[in-house]
Protein backbone atom coordinates (compact mmCIF):
# COMPACT_ATOMS: atom_id res chain seq x y z
CA UNK A 1 0.00 0.00 0.00
CA UNK A 2 0.96 3.66 -0.33
CA UNK A 3 1.62 5.65 2.83
CA UNK A 4 2.84 9.17 3.55
CA UNK A 5 5.77 9.53 5.95
CA UNK A 6 5.16 13.26 6.55
CA UNK A 7 1.38 13.39 6.45
CA UNK A 8 1.39 16.76 8.21
CA UNK A 9 2.73 18.36 5.00
CA UNK A 10 -0.81 18.42 3.60
CA UNK A 11 -1.55 21.15 6.16
CA UNK A 12 0.33 23.44 3.77
CA UNK A 13 -2.30 23.07 1.04
CA UNK A 14 -4.33 26.20 2.02
CA UNK A 15 -1.18 28.32 2.42
CA UNK A 16 -1.50 30.25 -0.90
CA UNK A 17 -5.16 31.05 -0.19
CA UNK A 18 -4.31 32.24 3.33
CA UNK A 19 -1.48 34.41 2.06
CA UNK A 20 -3.81 35.98 -0.52
CA UNK A 21 -6.51 36.60 2.06
CA UNK A 22 -4.49 37.68 5.08
CA UNK A 23 -1.64 39.73 3.67
CA UNK A 24 -2.52 43.35 2.82
CA UNK A 25 -2.46 44.35 -0.87
CA UNK A 26 0.37 46.44 -2.22
CA UNK A 27 0.06 50.23 -1.84
CA UNK A 28 -1.52 52.03 -4.84
CA UNK A 29 0.63 54.35 -6.95
CA UNK A 30 0.12 58.13 -6.93
CA UNK A 31 -0.70 58.23 -10.62
CA UNK A 32 -3.36 55.63 -10.18
CA UNK A 33 -2.46 54.00 -13.46
CA UNK A 34 0.60 52.86 -15.33
CA UNK A 35 0.99 53.51 -18.99
CA UNK A 36 2.84 50.69 -20.70
CA UNK A 37 3.94 51.25 -24.30
CA UNK A 38 4.23 47.48 -24.90
CA UNK A 39 0.76 46.68 -23.50
CA UNK A 40 -0.16 44.79 -26.66
CA UNK A 41 2.74 42.38 -26.14
CA UNK A 42 1.70 41.74 -22.53
CA UNK A 43 -1.89 41.16 -23.58
CA UNK A 44 -0.79 38.76 -26.32
CA UNK A 45 1.27 36.82 -23.77
CA UNK A 46 -1.77 36.53 -21.52
CA UNK A 47 -0.09 38.46 -18.70
CA UNK A 48 -2.74 41.23 -18.75
CA UNK A 49 -6.31 41.36 -19.92
CA UNK A 50 -8.34 43.93 -21.73
CA UNK A 51 -11.23 44.91 -19.55
CA UNK A 52 -11.95 41.43 -18.16
CA UNK A 53 -9.93 38.59 -16.68
CA UNK A 54 -9.82 36.13 -19.51
CA UNK A 55 -8.27 32.75 -18.84
CA UNK A 56 -8.01 33.35 -15.12
CA UNK A 57 -9.79 30.11 -14.24
CA UNK A 58 -7.44 27.75 -16.09
CA UNK A 59 -4.37 29.57 -14.80
CA UNK A 60 -5.55 29.26 -11.21
CA UNK A 61 -6.34 25.59 -11.79
CA UNK A 62 -2.86 24.95 -13.23
CA UNK A 63 -1.14 26.76 -10.38
CA UNK A 64 -3.30 24.93 -7.84
CA UNK A 65 -2.39 21.58 -9.42
CA UNK A 66 1.32 22.44 -9.30
CA UNK A 67 1.05 23.37 -5.61
CA UNK A 68 -0.86 20.17 -4.84
CA UNK A 69 1.82 18.05 -6.52
CA UNK A 70 4.60 19.86 -4.66
CA UNK A 71 2.88 19.36 -1.30
CA UNK A 72 2.28 15.69 -2.13
CA UNK A 73 5.98 15.24 -2.89
CA UNK A 74 6.87 17.00 0.39
CA UNK A 75 4.65 14.51 2.27
CA UNK A 76 7.11 11.78 1.12
CA UNK A 77 4.80 9.13 -0.33
CA UNK A 78 6.19 5.60 -0.25
CA UNK A 79 5.07 2.13 -1.24
CA UNK A 80 5.09 -0.03 1.90
CA UNK A 81 5.48 -3.78 1.40
CA UNK A 82 4.75 -6.72 3.66
CA UNK A 83 6.85 -7.18 6.84
CA UNK A 84 9.96 -9.32 6.35
CA UNK A 85 11.48 -11.35 9.18
CA UNK A 86 15.19 -10.87 9.86
CA UNK A 87 16.94 -13.32 12.16
CA UNK A 88 18.33 -11.83 15.35
CA UNK A 89 21.92 -12.91 15.62
CA UNK A 90 22.54 -14.18 19.13
CA UNK A 91 25.11 -16.63 20.43
CA UNK A 92 27.31 -19.02 18.49
CA UNK A 93 26.51 -22.35 20.11
CA UNK A 94 28.33 -25.58 19.33
CA UNK A 95 27.00 -28.92 20.58
CA UNK A 96 29.47 -31.78 20.98
CA UNK A 97 27.79 -35.19 21.44
CA UNK A 98 29.64 -38.38 22.39
CA UNK A 99 28.92 -41.38 20.15
CA UNK A 100 31.28 -43.88 21.79
CA UNK A 101 30.19 -47.45 22.41
CA UNK A 102 29.22 -46.76 26.03
CA UNK A 103 26.43 -44.45 24.83
CA UNK A 104 24.55 -47.62 23.95
CA UNK A 105 24.11 -48.68 27.59
CA UNK A 106 20.45 -48.91 28.60
CA UNK A 107 20.69 -47.36 32.05
CA UNK A 108 18.35 -44.40 31.47
CA UNK A 109 14.59 -44.57 31.32
CA UNK A 110 12.01 -43.11 28.96
CA UNK A 111 8.28 -43.61 29.59
CA UNK A 112 9.11 -46.10 32.38
CA UNK A 113 11.21 -48.39 30.20
CA UNK A 114 14.99 -48.54 29.91
CA UNK A 115 16.54 -47.06 26.79
CA UNK A 116 20.09 -46.37 25.70
CA UNK A 117 21.78 -43.11 26.58
CA UNK A 118 21.97 -41.77 23.03
CA UNK A 119 18.21 -42.07 22.53
CA UNK A 120 17.56 -39.96 25.63
CA UNK A 121 20.24 -37.47 24.65
CA UNK A 122 18.76 -37.06 21.16
CA UNK A 123 15.32 -36.32 22.56
CA UNK A 124 16.51 -33.75 25.11
CA UNK A 125 19.06 -32.05 22.85
CA UNK A 126 16.53 -31.85 20.00
CA UNK A 127 14.18 -29.88 22.22
CA UNK A 128 17.07 -27.68 23.34
CA UNK A 129 18.04 -26.86 19.74
CA UNK A 130 14.43 -26.06 18.83
CA UNK A 131 14.34 -23.35 21.50
CA UNK A 132 17.57 -21.61 20.41
CA UNK A 133 15.84 -18.99 18.27
CA UNK A 134 18.19 -16.40 16.85
CA UNK A 135 21.35 -18.41 17.65
CA UNK A 136 23.79 -20.00 15.26
CA UNK A 137 23.89 -23.67 16.21
CA UNK A 138 26.51 -26.21 15.12
CA UNK A 139 26.97 -29.93 15.82
CA UNK A 140 30.13 -31.94 16.49
CA UNK A 141 29.97 -35.73 16.77
CA UNK A 142 32.91 -37.46 18.40
CA UNK A 143 34.16 -40.74 19.77
CA UNK A 144 37.57 -41.99 18.55
CA UNK A 145 37.61 -38.99 16.22
CA UNK A 146 35.75 -35.68 16.14
CA UNK A 147 33.85 -34.37 13.12
CA UNK A 148 31.88 -31.22 12.38
CA UNK A 149 28.53 -32.69 11.40
CA UNK A 150 26.86 -29.28 11.02
CA UNK A 151 28.66 -25.91 10.86
CA UNK A 152 27.22 -22.90 12.67
CA UNK A 153 23.90 -22.10 11.06
CA UNK A 154 20.56 -20.39 11.72
CA UNK A 155 18.79 -23.43 10.21
CA UNK A 156 18.15 -25.32 13.42
CA UNK A 157 15.98 -27.91 11.66
CA UNK A 158 18.98 -29.15 9.67
CA UNK A 159 20.99 -29.56 12.88
CA UNK A 160 18.12 -31.49 14.46
CA UNK A 161 17.90 -33.82 11.46
CA UNK A 162 21.65 -34.50 11.49
CA UNK A 163 21.51 -35.25 15.22
CA UNK A 164 18.60 -37.64 14.67
CA UNK A 165 20.65 -39.53 12.06
CA UNK A 166 23.63 -40.02 14.38
CA UNK A 167 24.35 -43.61 15.46
CA UNK A 168 26.56 -45.13 18.13
CA UNK A 169 30.06 -45.86 16.96
CA UNK A 170 29.80 -44.00 13.65
CA UNK A 171 33.02 -42.15 14.57
CA UNK A 172 34.69 -45.02 16.42
CA UNK A 173 34.31 -46.86 19.74
CA UNK A 174 36.50 -44.71 22.01
CA UNK A 175 36.28 -41.15 23.41
CA UNK A 176 38.37 -38.18 22.23
CA UNK A 177 37.13 -35.35 24.44
CA UNK A 178 40.20 -33.15 23.90
CA UNK A 179 39.91 -33.34 20.11
CA UNK A 180 36.20 -32.47 20.27
CA UNK A 181 36.92 -29.36 22.36
CA UNK A 182 39.76 -28.28 20.05
CA UNK A 183 37.58 -28.72 16.97
CA UNK A 184 34.79 -26.64 18.54
CA UNK A 185 37.29 -23.90 19.39
CA UNK A 186 38.53 -23.91 15.80
CA UNK A 187 34.98 -23.38 14.53
CA UNK A 188 34.10 -20.71 17.11
CA UNK A 189 37.31 -18.66 17.06
CA UNK A 190 36.22 -16.73 13.95
CA UNK A 191 33.00 -15.61 15.60
CA UNK A 192 32.56 -12.52 17.86
CA UNK A 193 33.87 -12.88 21.41
CA UNK A 194 31.60 -13.15 24.44
CA UNK A 195 29.06 -15.14 22.42
CA UNK A 196 31.04 -18.39 21.97
CA UNK A 197 29.53 -21.37 23.80
CA UNK A 198 30.21 -25.10 23.70
CA UNK A 199 27.91 -27.68 25.30
CA UNK A 200 29.94 -30.88 25.69
CA UNK A 201 28.08 -34.13 26.43
CA UNK A 202 29.92 -37.35 27.22
CA UNK A 203 29.61 -40.47 29.35
CA UNK A 204 33.25 -41.47 29.62
CA UNK A 205 36.85 -40.41 29.98
CA UNK A 206 39.29 -39.24 27.35
CA UNK A 207 41.03 -42.36 25.96
CA UNK A 208 41.65 -41.37 22.35
CA UNK A 209 42.73 -38.45 20.22
CA UNK A 210 45.89 -36.36 20.14
CA UNK A 211 45.04 -33.49 22.54
CA UNK A 212 44.63 -33.68 26.30
CA UNK A 213 41.23 -32.32 27.46
CA UNK A 214 42.79 -29.86 29.93
CA UNK A 215 45.12 -28.49 27.24
CA UNK A 216 42.10 -28.10 24.97
CA UNK A 217 40.26 -26.30 27.79
CA UNK A 218 43.16 -23.87 28.15
CA UNK A 219 42.92 -23.20 24.42
CA UNK A 220 39.19 -22.61 24.80
CA UNK A 221 39.84 -20.17 27.65
CA UNK A 222 42.29 -18.24 25.45
CA UNK A 223 39.68 -17.99 22.68
CA UNK A 224 36.90 -16.92 25.09
CA UNK A 225 34.84 -20.10 24.62
CA UNK A 226 32.64 -21.06 27.59
CA UNK A 227 32.17 -24.80 28.03
CA UNK A 228 29.19 -26.37 29.73
CA UNK A 229 30.13 -30.02 30.36
CA UNK A 230 27.41 -32.63 30.85
CA UNK A 231 28.22 -36.07 32.20
CA UNK A 232 25.62 -38.74 31.37
CA UNK A 233 25.03 -42.02 33.17
CA UNK A 234 23.04 -43.59 35.95
CA UNK A 235 24.30 -43.96 39.50
CA UNK A 236 25.53 -47.27 40.92
CA UNK A 237 22.86 -49.76 41.89
CA UNK A 238 22.73 -53.20 43.44
CA UNK A 239 22.16 -56.34 41.39
CA UNK A 240 21.80 -59.20 43.79
CA UNK A 241 24.92 -59.33 45.93
CA UNK A 242 27.04 -57.01 43.80
CA UNK A 243 27.10 -53.30 43.02
CA UNK A 244 26.97 -52.23 39.39
CA UNK A 245 28.17 -48.76 38.42
CA UNK A 246 27.33 -48.02 34.77
CA UNK A 247 29.07 -44.63 35.05
CA UNK A 248 32.41 -45.96 36.31
CA UNK A 249 34.15 -44.69 33.17
CA UNK A 250 32.87 -41.13 33.59
CA UNK A 251 35.73 -38.75 34.46
CA UNK A 252 33.79 -36.15 36.41
CA UNK A 253 36.90 -34.51 37.85
CA UNK A 254 38.22 -33.70 34.37
CA UNK A 255 34.85 -32.38 33.20
CA UNK A 256 34.56 -30.17 36.26
CA UNK A 257 38.04 -28.79 35.63
CA UNK A 258 37.23 -28.11 31.96
CA UNK A 259 34.13 -26.14 32.89
CA UNK A 260 35.97 -24.24 35.64
CA UNK A 261 38.86 -23.22 33.36
CA UNK A 262 36.56 -21.80 30.67
CA UNK A 263 34.09 -20.05 32.98
CA UNK A 264 31.31 -22.56 32.33
CA UNK A 265 29.72 -25.17 34.56
CA UNK A 266 29.60 -28.94 34.98
CA UNK A 267 26.32 -30.88 35.18
CA UNK A 268 25.57 -34.51 36.03
CA UNK A 269 22.65 -36.20 34.27
CA UNK A 270 21.45 -39.44 35.88
CA UNK A 271 18.14 -39.80 34.02
CA UNK A 272 16.07 -38.12 31.33
CA UNK A 273 14.37 -35.76 33.75
CA UNK A 274 17.71 -34.64 35.12
CA UNK A 275 19.14 -34.18 31.62
CA UNK A 276 16.14 -32.03 30.64
CA UNK A 277 16.62 -29.91 33.77
CA UNK A 278 20.30 -29.43 32.86
CA UNK A 279 19.50 -28.11 29.39
CA UNK A 280 16.82 -25.87 30.90
CA UNK A 281 19.47 -24.45 33.22
CA UNK A 282 21.84 -23.85 30.28
CA UNK A 283 18.96 -22.17 28.46
CA UNK A 284 18.55 -19.76 31.37
CA UNK A 285 22.27 -19.07 31.74
CA UNK A 286 22.73 -18.57 28.00
CA UNK A 287 19.35 -17.17 26.92
CA UNK A 288 18.55 -17.27 23.21
CA UNK A 289 18.27 -14.05 21.24
CA UNK A 290 14.52 -14.46 20.81
CA UNK A 291 12.13 -14.19 17.89
CA UNK A 292 13.17 -12.61 14.58
CA UNK A 293 12.90 -8.86 14.09
CA UNK A 294 10.36 -7.80 11.45
CA UNK A 295 11.17 -4.93 9.11
CA UNK A 296 8.85 -3.33 6.58
CA UNK A 297 10.47 -2.58 3.21
CA UNK A 298 9.43 0.68 1.55
CA UNK A 299 10.14 2.40 -1.77
CA UNK A 300 10.05 6.21 -1.97
CA UNK A 301 7.65 7.65 -4.54
CA UNK A 302 8.15 11.40 -4.01
CA UNK A 303 9.91 11.74 -7.38
CA UNK A 304 6.67 11.02 -9.24
CA UNK A 305 4.58 13.97 -7.96
CA UNK A 306 7.69 16.15 -8.10
CA UNK A 307 8.27 15.24 -11.73
CA UNK A 308 4.59 15.78 -12.52
CA UNK A 309 4.78 19.25 -10.97
CA UNK A 310 7.75 20.04 -13.22
CA UNK A 311 5.91 18.86 -16.33
CA UNK A 312 2.76 20.84 -15.48
CA UNK A 313 4.90 23.91 -14.72
CA UNK A 314 6.65 23.69 -18.09
CA UNK A 315 3.32 23.24 -19.86
CA UNK A 316 1.90 26.24 -17.98
CA UNK A 317 4.87 28.41 -18.99
CA UNK A 318 4.55 27.28 -22.59
CA UNK A 319 0.83 28.10 -22.63
CA UNK A 320 1.56 31.62 -21.35
CA UNK A 321 4.31 32.20 -23.91
CA UNK A 322 2.43 30.83 -26.92
CA UNK A 323 0.19 33.92 -27.59
CA UNK A 324 3.16 36.24 -27.46
CA UNK A 325 5.10 34.11 -29.91
CA UNK A 326 2.14 34.01 -32.28
CA UNK A 327 1.81 37.79 -32.01
CA UNK A 328 5.46 38.24 -32.92
CA UNK A 329 5.11 36.00 -35.95
CA UNK A 330 2.03 37.88 -37.14
CA UNK A 331 3.54 41.39 -36.67
CA UNK A 332 5.04 42.94 -39.87
CA UNK A 333 8.81 43.38 -39.90
CA UNK A 334 9.52 47.12 -39.72
CA UNK A 335 13.02 46.74 -41.01
CA UNK A 336 11.87 44.61 -43.95
CA UNK A 337 9.30 47.24 -45.01
CA UNK A 338 11.81 50.10 -44.87
CA UNK A 339 14.35 48.46 -47.17
CA UNK A 340 12.20 48.36 -50.36
CA UNK A 341 11.15 51.97 -49.75
CA UNK A 342 14.73 53.10 -49.67
CA UNK A 343 15.54 51.18 -52.84
CA UNK A 344 12.57 52.72 -54.69
CA UNK A 345 13.75 56.27 -54.03
CA UNK A 346 17.10 55.44 -55.53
Amino acid sequence: MIAFQWLWAFALLPLPFLVRRLLPPGPPTRAGALRVPFFDDLAAAGLVTRGRRRGRTWRLAALGLIWLLLVTAAARPAYVGRPVALPVEGRDLMLAVDLSGSMGREDLSQTLRPVDRLTVVKRVVDDFIARRKGDRVGLILFSSRAYVQAPLTFDRNVVRELLADATIGMTGPETAIGDAIALAVKVLRTRPQDERVLVLLTDGANNSGVLDPLDAAALAQHEKVRIYAVGVGADAFAVGQRIVNPSADLDEAALQKIAEITGGRYFRARDQKGLSAIYDAIQRMEPAAGDPVYVTPSVSLFQWPLGAALVVGLAFAAALAAPRLRAREARPDDAGEAAPAAGGQG
